[in-house]
């Protein structure tokens, strides 16, 4: 995932675009970005490596060089962005929340064409330049950027930045959210709502699938209407979101809380507390605890001033050390206690696994783990969900090849809370954890949890019932 903020002002919009940027730090590992423009300077950029820095301590030396009424930044988990572009429609600087399925394909189509590629990216070409060719290709931007629709597979939510004006477009199928933001003679445009509120900025839109606005500091104009259809990611509230957050008017700890009660219905297991395995984990478990008036309490505290992010080490091994480092088990909480446990998800089940090891080792006497999303069965086609790189990594597809011999078998089967080849899978997930119990949400109870309706939302993951 990545995340983006911009923002065009009759003042200066350094610190804003600095700050608001900033706030999506939880999105992105790879790479962070900030553009420019002021009519004395021109354009200004500057990228970083997040890879062993903070976003803030990377830029704080470039701020003061910076100038404009207008600017752009992103945190993004893969490529170095915004791409400074000067092309038929003038010079512009773009910068996209985008996964391209169909990255090779467009490749290609471009080197027939005798197009060239200056920038990469990880050994390959950069995508957000290929959809600034994309967009090059139209006789304007609102044109350019429907044909980005037109050609990607996957996903691409972008901002783009002229002299004079932010032009905002949200993904065809709203997979990622892009949500507008005034104040008194400044307009933002942003990923998480989260950026606003301390920034001084009062929600004004949330933009629909499809949609492409034109902002100044004076106002907007929709430069094309939003699609009827959306699918938009369901994950976002489970577990990219932070909680302050609203996608679609609605909120992402709200959402948690009611994932975390949902979980708890029809849920007879006993115990001492509950807790949440942290971050994303505890508002889930607040929920769950309030439903049940069973202790909500901090079996592990978390470590952070020195590793903000387990999964910022390029190397697996490491990244395993950083998790097991920075969550720390308390045995005045855990000796001798039933422990309830609330967790976004189950990717791989590594940390998890040595988080349950860290649990006996402290005395606990039993441990029920309940999941606020289904099992994830089908590996993400849209976003750059990249916390598992094969899909037998996935708990569940190695649960199945245990159970089966190969992977050689229709998944649908799995996906269906009430199928028994779906217990049987969920009861070796248990086993291969070393739980007392294991329960993953029901598909419909997010559903109605999120607060949507099933066809607006992408649960590809749980389900594969998502389209390009």
């Amino acid at each position: 995932m990545s995340g983006f903020f911009g923002s065009i002002s009759k003042y200066d919009c350094v610190s804003d675009v600095f700050y608001g940027t900033d706030y999506h730090s939880h999105l992105g590992t790879k790479r962070a970005g900030m553009a420019f423009y002021s009519e004395k300077s021109g354009f200004q950029r500057a990228i970083h490596s997040l890879e062993d820095g903070y976003f803030r301590n990377k830029f704080e030396g470039d701020i003061p060089g910076f100038k404009g009424h207008i600017g752009i930044g992103v945190i993004s988990d893969y490529e170095a962005q915004p791409i400074l572009v000067t092309s038929h429609l003038g010079r512009f600087a773009v910068t996209t929340v985008s996964k391209i399925v169909n990255l090779e394909e467009l490749e290609e189509r471009f080197m027939k064409m005798r197009r060239t590629f200056a920038e990469t990216s990880q050994g390959s070409i950069n995508p957000t330049e290929l959809i600034a060719m994309l967009i090059a290709e139209g006789e304007d931007f609102t044109s350019g950027i429907e044909n980005v629709f037109r050609l990607v597979k996957g996903s691409c939510s972008m901002l783009i930045m002229t002299e004079d004006r932010i032009i905002a477009a949200r993904d065809r199928l709203g997979r990622t959210p892009v949500i507008l933001g005034r104040k008194e003679g400044s307009y933002a445009v942003t990923f998480e709502t989260c950026a606003f509120p301390n920034l001084g900025y009062d929600t004004e839109l949330f933009m629909g699938p499809g949609e492409i606005i034109s902002l100044t500091a004076d106002g907007y104009e929709q430069l094309r209407k939003p699609n009827e259809q959306m699918q938009i990611c369901s994950f976002l509230w489970v577990y990219f979101g932070y909680p302050p957050s609203f996608y679609e008017g609605l909120n992402v700890d709200e959402c948690r809380y009611k994932c975390g009660a949902a979980l708890a219905k029809n849920d007879p297991v006993e115990a001492d507390f509950v807790a949440g395995i942290p971050d994303s984990g505890v508002g889930h478990a607040m929920g769950y605890s309030n439903a049940t008036n069973i202790p909500h309490k901090r079996p592990y505290s978390k470590y952070t001033p020195t590793w903000p992010r387990s999964f910022m080490p390029q190397n697996q091994n490491i990244r395993n050390l950083v998790a097991k480092m920075k969550l720390l088990p308390n045995k005045a909480v855990i000796c001798n206690n039933r422990g309830i446990f609330l967790d976004d998800s189950i990717v791989r089940g590594t940390q998890l696994q040595d988080n349950v090891r860290d649990l006996h080792e402290a005395g606990i006497k039993e441990v029920h783990m309940r999941i606020a999303c289904p099992p994830l069965t089908y590996p993400c086609e849209f976003l750059n969900f990249s916390r598992s790189r094969s899909n037998m990594d996935l708990a569940t597809h190695k649960a199945i090849e245990q159970l089966n011999g190969d992977l050689h078998t229709e998944l649908k089967d799995y996906s269906d809370a009430d199928h028994p080849k779906y217990q049987a899978m969920v009861e070796q997930i248990r086993k291969n954890l070393d739980l007392t119990t294991l329960k993953f949400q029901r598909l419909d109870d997010l559903v109605e949890a999120i607060g949507l309706p099933k066809e607006k939302l992408c649960t590809h993951c749980w389900d594969g019932s998502s389209y390009f």
